[in-house]
């Protein structure tokens, strides 16, 4: 084999490469001595060449014959006619092959003589005539090349270059010294950041504008997708003899149009790693012009409940989303049992007996009711479906292989509970195995999205599809999105919520959809982060202070300032420069005061951080001490300690200062933030749920997750003081509380007690990083 490999012009180190392929090297066997059985025992590099660029770059084996005999018989001889050979067939999945209209799409039998070449590139160059002559040999020549090529689509491109060549000599003359110099590089121009970040895309008809982001997270795997009716494309696609056809009608009814789908459990809440599949489907459906369905899987009603199914839909819409329908897998119930009826009666399911505990695992026993009589099966499953076996006593089992070895996935089991939308209609409901699928073929979904763990349902799900002759969509994996310190396990937030380590699913602290809301990130930052992410085959698992980074950047542009003390101390003005409050004007936005200003009184009473003072300065503290005055943020005054006064204990509980214009003062080293007849509030402030970054790895957290809990995680402030703008806010309102951080209007809220959770501080801790 190595002698045959080297005999086609593949260096030895080429040839061995190739051997170690199995299936390449098989291909390129076949192809080789098919040629040489016409051809004779030498064989060109040339023609070698093009045999080992058949058998590597062809999907489907079964045409390779088919295109090693226009090779041999020299009908094929260039590359540009093999990749023409090679999207013909992959077109054109179903056999025969259409000879002449193949010969036509390849230009077999073309011959371009060298006359028409020199006219072509003679007619390519009078048209850029002018620009040659001002640029010179520094014109781009590539462009020459292409259009000329365009112009004669099955001409030798060597051959048009040396014609390039000549005629461009012939015009130009040689080349002088300036034509030798390197053309200066041309300066880039920088678009603004607004333009930087919108780009247009067509929603339902509609063209609107989406953040560059959107755009960002299509890149790597999408590139990859077919076009809508062109499933046959994808590698390890099913192409049965009704393919075609089927797919023909699928592009009637959907007009060519993208169609996702995003379809949650509706059994738990979103968590950010959904973030990324909502953003995915929604976004790879936008930025085409197409359409998501938002369906909720709801065949498992003993876990479904009404409050899932709402904060679902809230979600979505909440990141920014509209679903084009929401569906239900339950619509299809009816529809689903004829077709579990039919594939009984191809002989493609049966009715089993085997116990759950029978089957689980990845080398149970085979069922001895596989091969029982369709007329048994078909009555056995009317049983099921009137209630006449337990739960657990039957199935129905689909008769295939799965790509990890499961034998015969489940398609139906008995469940004695109530549907919430279909009541007790049904005591027997379809699995993910049997449902998914069949409801992405219903809603003529184009490309179904899933993550990487539903590859070895990949072959079910196209054998489904099959076996029943309907619309067989396309299933594309990508890798999860996962954080560090944190579980997103459903299970496992049900168990910190019984155990009270959490308050529930929306608790700040977690990383629900719900939760991140509830603490104050907005949608934008959610959506950002999972752009940066991308989209790959590969697992992604991040640090939680990325996303938090990501907030930062929405929050800065979003979030007017107030000012808020958590740990006051009172400060007395005892030369205050007025007989009423003054009222100091406040920018919402201090880099951009044309956002507008906010008013907030300024009373001979103030209250400062506690940490804002010492009575000592070391060196290197810049903020207030006796001796050592500051300023007064956006007041216009600057204040100086003149009386420390304590309680019993030693413990400062009030300042007296007196106060100085700042324009007439010495500039101090710092100015800090203040209240005056401020509003009493709660404050929440939030760490890290979990000590380890992987709470869930035994070997890093041998007692289990619960063991794990961070005692600091929550901390509650319960007299913090805020200044009065605040005071109309509502929950879920945003604020930069200056100097301390971003905080959001918690739910809790109540009139006469505020309470505010903060979302990320102003910087990222070093520390957490």
């Amino acid at each position: 084999a190595l002698g045959l490999f080297t005999g086609i012009g593949l260096s030895e180190a080429k040839a061995r490469e190739t051997l170690r392929n199995g299936a390449l090297s098989a291909l390129l066997r076949r192809a080789v001595l098919q040629a040489r059985s016409a051809l004779g025992p030498a064989l060109d590099k040339a023609t070698g060449t093009l045999l080992y660029n058949a058998a590597a770059r062809l999907k489907d084996p079964k045409h390779l014959g088919f295109l090693v005999g226009y090779i041999a018989r020299r009908e094929i001889l260039t590359d540009l006619q093999l990749n023409a050979a090679l999207e013909y067939v992959r077109s054109h999945p179903l056999e025969p092959l259409d000879a002449a209209d193949f010969e036509q799409a390849c230009g077999v039998g073309v011959c371009i003589t060298p006359e028409q070449i020199e006219e072509a590139v003679e007619a390519v160059i009078s048209k850029h005539r002018a620009e040659l002559l001002a640029e010179r040999y520094h014109f781009n020549m590539g462009l020459l090349m292409g259009e000329a090529r365009n112009r004669l689509r099955w001409a030798d491109g060597k051959t048009i270059k040396n014609e390039v060549d000549l005629q461009v000599l012939h015009l130009l003359g040689p080349k002088t010294e300036a034509d030798l110099e390197k053309k200066p590089k041309a300066a880039k121009a920088r678009l603004a950041p607004a333009e930087k970040q919108k780009v247009a895309v067509v929603e339902n008809g509609d063209v609107g504008t989406e953040t560059q982001s959107l755009m960002e997270q299509l890149r790597g795997e999408a590139l990859k997708f077919h076009k809508p009716g062109e499933n046959y494309k994808t590698e390890g696609y099913v192409v049965t003899p009704n393919t075609m056809s089927l797919l023909k009608q699928h592009l009637a009814i959907t007009g060519g149009q993208v169609r996702t789908r995003f379809p949650p459990e509706p059994n738990g809440i979103l968590h950010i790693g959904h973030a990324k599949a909502i953003n995915f489907n929604f976004g790879y459906a936008k930025a085409n012009g197409g359409v998501c369905f938002l369906r909720y899987d709801d065949t498992n009603p003993e876990k479904e409940e009404e409050k899932y199914f709402t904060a679902i839909r809230e979600m979505v819409e909440w990141l920014g989303y509209q679903p084009y329908a929401v569906t239900h897998a339950s619509d299809y119930f009816d529809q689903l049992y004829t077709w579990a009826l039919e594939l009984i009666r191809r002989g493609q399911a049966y009715v089993c007996h085997q116990k759950v505990e029978e089957i689980k695992g990845h080398n149970p026993p085979p069922s001895p009711w596989r091969d029982r009589p369709v007329e048994e099966s078909l009555l056995l499953f009317e049983d099921m479906r009137k209630g006449k076996f337990a739960e657990g006593e039957a199935t129905l089992r689909m008769k295939l292989v799965m790509e990890d070895g499961k034998m015969d996935p489940v398609a139906y089991r008995v469940k004695f509970t109530p549907h919430h939308r279909t009541g007790d209609k049904w005591c027997i409901y379809p699995t993910y195995d049997y449902t998914h699928c069949l409801c992405d073929s219903i809603e003529h979904i184009t490309h179904s999205l899933c993550t990487k763990e539903f590859q070895a349902r990949r072959s079910s799900y196209f054998w489904l599809c099959n076996a029943l002759d309907v619309y067989c969509p396309v299933q594309w994996e990508y890798g999860r999105l996962n954080l560090l310190y944190t579980v997103v396990s459903k299970r496992k937030i049900i168990r910190l919520v019984e155990t009270g380590a959490v308050r529930d699913w929306d608790d700040p602290r977690l990383f629900t959809l719900t939760a991140l809301r509830r603490r104050g990130f907005p949608p934008e930052a959610i959506n950002n982060f999972c752009a940066r992410v991308g989209v790959t085959v590969a697992q992604a698992t991040m640090e939680p202070h990325l996303l938090e980074a990501c907030a930062r950047e929405v929050l800065n542009e979003q979030a007017p300032r107030a000012m808020a003390v958590l740990e006051p101390l009172k400060v007395t003005i005892t030369n205050f420069p007025a007989s009423k409050a003054l009222e100091v004007l406040v920018p919402n936005f201090p880099a951009d005061e044309s956002r507008g200003f906010h008013k907030v009184p300024l009373h001979p009473t103030i209250f400062i951080e506690e940490t804002d003072f010492r009575e000592e300065a070391d060196k290197g503290y810049k903020r207030l001490a006796p001796g050592q005055p500051v300023g007064l943020r956006h007041a216009g005054y600057v204040i100086a300690v003149q009386n420390v006064i304590k309680d019993v204990s030693g413990r400062v509980i009030e300042l007296e200062v007196t106060c100085t214009k700042s324009d007439v003062a010495e500039k101090p080293k710092a100015f800090i933030h203040w209240v005056s007849e401020p509003l009493a509030c709660e404050v929440r402030l939030y760490e890290r749920l979990f000590l380890h970054k992987n709470p869930e790895d035994p070997s890093e957290v041998p007692g289990g997750f619960l063991s794990d809990l961070n005692p600091d995680s929550l901390r509650v402030v319960h007299n913090a003081l805020v200044d009065s703008s605040v005071l109309s806010a509502q929950p879920f309102d945003k604020f930069q509380f200056e100097r301390l951080g971003y905080f959001s209007v918690d739910p809790d809220s109540k009139e006469g007690k505020m309470v505010f959770n903060r979302t990320v501080t102003l910087k990222e801790d070093p520390g957490k990083a």
